[in-house]
C-alpha cells in the first residue's frame, strides 16, 4: 500500500483531542463525573504501565499502589508545604511514586518474568499497609482516608465538574505527548531493545540496569500522577484499600485489551473497560431487570463482562490498537482503489486532465 494511506492508530490523536475540546459542547455533568475524567486517569495509568510492561518488557503488578503513592503524597504536600501550587503538588506527587516505584523495581536488576511480578506485588501490599498503618499519611485520620483540596490553578476554581474535566485532559494530554516523544527518542529504542533480547541489548552498549531502573521511574510517575487525579479529580476522597490489587489488574487489562506497545491501546483500554460496563448495565436493566435482584444483576453483567474479555483476546489477542490499525488499512485501500475511478469521472468533465493527487498518473 502506499505510504500515502499508511495507518496507525496515533494518527487518530488529532481527532480524539478535537473530540475531547468540543466534549463540553455536549456532555453534561453525568458524562464529565462518570465517564469522561475516569476514562482519562485510568488511560494514563494504562500508560504508565504500558511504558514498563509493553515498550521496556517488565512486568509489574503494582500499578495501583504507586497511584495511592502519588496521591497521598499530593495531599500531604498540599497539606503541609504552604502555598504550594496545586501542579507542583501534582508533579511532587509523581516523583513521590517514582522514587517508590524505583525502589521496588530493583529486584528487576536480578530476577524477571512471573518472579518479578511477585516483587512489585509485594509493593502493593506493602504501600496499603503503610497508608493504613501510620495515620500521619492522612493528616491523623485513622480511617486512613484523604479528601481532595480546592482545586486552584493561577488563581482560577477547578473544583466544578467541568473544570476537573479541563483539569484533567490538560494533565493527560501533556503527559500523553511527553510519552509519545519519549518512546521516539534514543531512550525508548533502548526500552524496546531491553523488551525484545536483553543479552544483545547489553552487548551492544545498552546499559540494561540504569534503562530498567528508568522505566519503572518513569512508568511509576505516571501511575503517580495518576492517581492524584483519581483522588482529587474523580472520586474527590480516597482511601488506601480504593487502590488495592482489583485496581492494579484493572490497569494491566486495559493495557492488554488495548495493546501492548501501543500509546493509543491505553486510552483504547480505557474506553473498552469506562464505556462497556454502561452499555451493558443498559442493557441488563432492560432485558433483566424483572427477573432478577440487584445482586444477582450485578453478578450477570460482571460475568457478561468477563466472557467479552475472553472472546476478545481469543479473536483478538494484538488488542484493540490492532483491531482498530487493520480496520483503518482495509478502509485506505479500498478507497485507493476507488479514487482512480472517481479522478477518471473527474478528468472526462474537466477536457482529459488528470488529477495525481487523486487517481494517480493515469492519462485518460
Amino acid at each position: 500500500m502506499s505510504a500515502r494511506f499508511a495507518a496507525h492508530p496515533a494518527r487518530f490523536a488529532p481527532l480524539l483531542l478535537i473530540a475531547a475540546l468540543l466534549a463540553p459542547l455536549f456532555a453534561d455533568d453525568y458524562w464529565f463525573n462518570a465517564i469522561l475524567i475516569p476514562f482519562l486517569t485510568l488511560a494514563l495509568a494504562g500508560l504508565g504501565l504500558n511504558i514498563l510492561t509493553g515498550f521496556a518488557g517488565q512486568l509489574s503488578l503494582g500499578s495501583a499502589a504507586f497511584m495511592a503513592v502519588g496521591a497521598f503524597a499530593a495531599y500531604n504536600f498540599q497539606l503541609r508545604v504552604p502555598g504550594l501550587p496545586l501542579l507542583a503538588s501534582v508533579v511532587l506527587g509523581g516523583l513521590t511514586a517514582a522514587a517508590v516505584g524505583i525502589a521496588f523495581g530493583l529486584p528487576s536488576l536480578r530476577i524477571k518474568g512471573f518472579y518479578l511480578i511477585v516483587s512489585t506485588l509485594a509493593a502493593q501490599f506493602f504501600v496499603q499497609w503503610a497508608l493504613t498503618k501510620f495515620a500521619w499519611f492522612s493528616n491523623d485520620n485513622p480511617s486512613g482516608v484523604i479528601s481532595a483540596p480546592r482545586l486552584l490553578v493561577a488563581g482560577h476554581d477547578f473544583s466544578g465538574a467541568l473544570g476537573r474535566y479541563w483539569l484533567t485532559l490538560g494533565i493527560v494530554t501533556a503527559l500523553t505527548v511527553a510519552a509519545r516523544n519519549l518512546l521516539r527518542s534514543p531512550t525508548g529504542r533502548r526500552f524496546m531493545a531491553v523488551r525484545d533480547m536483553e543479552t544483545a541489548a547489553r552487548v551492544t552498549g545498552v546499559p540494561v540496569l540504569r534503562t530498567k531502573l528508568l522505566a519503572f521511574a518513569v512508568s511509576s510517575f505516571y501511575c503517580g500522577v495518576a492517581g492524584v487525579l483519581w483522588a482529587f479529580c474523580y472520586v474527590g476522597t480516597v482511601e488506601p484499600h480504593g487502590l488495592d490489587l482489583t485496581r492494579s489488574f484493572q490497569v494491566l487489562f486495559i493495557i492488554i485489551i488495548g495493546g501492548l506497545g501501543s500509546v493509543a491501546g491505553s486510552f483504547l483500554g480505557a474506553a473498552f473497560f469506562v464505556l462497556l460496563p454502561i452499555l451493558l448495565d443498559h442493557i441488563a436493566r432492560g432485558l433483566l431487570s424483572g427477573s432478577l435482584d440487584a445482586g444477582n444483576l450485578e453478578n450477570a453483567q460482571k460475568l457478561l463482562f468477563g466472557v467479552l474479555i475472553l472472546l476478545f483476546l481469543i479473536k483478538e489477542p494484538e488488542g484493540l490498537a490492532r483491531l482498530v490499525e487493520v480496520g483503518w488499512r482495509r478502509i485506505t485501500e479500498l478507497l485507493r482503489r476507488r479514487l482512480p475511478a472517481l479522478s477518471q469521472v473527474l478528468a472526462r468533465r474537466t477536457g482529459g486532465h488528470t488529477y495525481p493527487e487523486i487517481g494517480g498518473n493515469r492519462e485518460i
